[in-house]
């Protein structure tokens, strides 16, 4: 099928709706939510300026650090990128990895660029896909299912950590609070994704009372109909790509973050701290979801300023804790950055002749 194929249903593809959005001109409540979008950032940055100040620093003190352990550290971040890519290549069920590679690195580059960029970033990634002549429909629910994995392996991490903590030696009480919320949030969190993949009607419901109220508040716009079936298909499309190879799917999901946590272990290490490795992974995890909070670019100075701060609270010396988390998003924040335009370029070398042909 291509971009400008219809499904049998009659209903536009997404990549052609995509197109007819663009084609539109932009409201005043859609200019005004993302200007309110912009200045909530620039407010959160402004907040968190000092730790952002603070961590980069420390910047002329990376020469100090133990060259093996450095070395290990950017060797566990390229094994998690190696992972992540894997996992989208089996989530999208294709074979050729180019695509999968270029379009992941431009994709992250946007997200981390810009505030609340998950859904831009998404959205190349997708058109980038769509580009490369995927198919759209399963794109989609792959997107979606590597997602699922990515929060769901964050929030469990805390559940793996947490008997450790209350078994072993004492740690901080805030510490010991974290993975209490974090174990609380997985058991949410499973138990929401269980019921929506087991059972239609909940999903149905959602979809028809979220529905009801867009229509509601957006009476001026053609109304939004079958948005329950559309949820629907695809919650099917996930439940397709997690039921065929899930085993391999949980290894990666979990060898992604286990290797970005060793690239934190080991940035600890190579300044000379010696850490217990449960303890991090609590403040490791806590920083992740932190990061999550769509309030600046990336999570920028949000996790820098929470991870410092966690990694105190594990008995981190705090000139070793500001020099790690720099170690640490060097390697999983401005690399990512700054390899993304290359990675859109080379997708523009190889793609050109699709990309300048028309979308629909």
């Amino acid at each position: 099928m291509t971009l400008s194929d219809e499904p049998p249903t009659g209903k536009p593809s997404l990549a052609v709706r995509i197109d007819e959005e663009k084609s539109r001109p932009l409201a005043w409540k859609t200019v005004a939510k993302r200007a309110s979008v912009a200045a909530v950032a620039g407010l959160a940055i402004y907040l968190v300026f000092p730790a952002i100040t603070e961590v980069l620093a420390s910047w002329p003190r990376l020469s100090t650090l133990h060259p093996w352990w450095l070395t290990a550290a950017i060797a566990a971040e390229i094994a998690h990128f190696i992972c992540t890519f894997a996992l989208q290549r089996l989530a999208l069920r294709t074979k050729p990895w180019f695509p999968v590679i270029t379009s992941t690195l431009a994709g992250n580059a946007i997200t981390l660029i810009m505030p609340g960029g998950a859904a831009v970033g998404a959205a190349v990634q997708f058109r980038m896909l769509a580009t490369s002549g995927m198919d759209t429909s399963s794109t989609v629910g792959g997107l979606a299912a590597f997602s699922l994995l990515g929060v769901g392996g964050l929030l469990a991490l805390p559940v793996f950590a947490l008997p450790v903590i209350l078994i072993g030696a004492p740690v901080n009480r805030g510490l010991e609070n974290a993975a209490l919320l974090g174990a609380v949030g997985f058991v949410a969190f499973a138990g929401l994704g269980a019921v929506v993949l087991a059972y239609d009607a909940p999903l149905r419901w959602t979809g028809r009372a979220a529905q009801r109220a867009r229509n509601l508040v957006l009476r001026k716009r053609p109304p939004l109909e079958g948005l329950d079936q559309t949820l629907l298909s695809q919650r099917n499309d996930i439940r397709a790509v997690l039921g065929r190879q899930w085993w391999q799917a949980l290894l990666l999901s979990a060898g992604r973050l286990a290797f970005d946590y060793l690239c934190l272990l080991f940035a600890l290490r190579a300044t000379g701290s010696h850490p217990r490795p449960s303890v991090i992974l609590v403040a490791y995890a806590v920083a992740g979801i932190v990061g999550m909070i769509p309030a600046t670019p990336g999570g920028l100075g949000l996790v820098e300023a929470s991870l410092t701060g966690l990694l105190v609270l594990a008995e981190v010396n705090s000139s070793q804790a500001v020099l790690a988390t720099l170690t640490y998003r060097i390697a999983s924040y401005w690399v990512p950055l700054l390899a993304g335009p290359i990675a859109y370029g080379l997708f523009r070398i190889k793609y050109r002749k699709r990309v300048g042909a028309p979308a629909a």
